[in-house]
């Protein structure tokens, strides 16, 4: 599943991909904006991402991202 994260004061969004459910990616995010504390997660790489919840400026969960292949659309 593909996850974007918008940072405040940073031009550029967080994207990757989680093999996490997306309720429990949603939980995590609303934890962290409850509770002003960070938003952890860890994409389908292994490696974590950490974002302070008072920067969140929002988040994308959609569904899994697919390579393309070729020319045309």
């Amino acid at each position: 599943m593909e996850i974007k994260i918008g940072v405040q004061d940073t031009p550029r969004e967080v994207a990757l991909d989680s093999n996490d459910a997306p309720e429990d990616v949603i939980k995590a995010v609303e934890a962290a904006l409850a509770k002003g504390g960070n938003l952890t997660l860890i994409d389908d790489r292994g490696r974590t991402v950490i974002v302070p919840g008072s920067k969140i400026a929002y988040v994308e969960v959609g569904a899994a991202s697919k390579g393309r292949v070729g020319f045309g659309g």
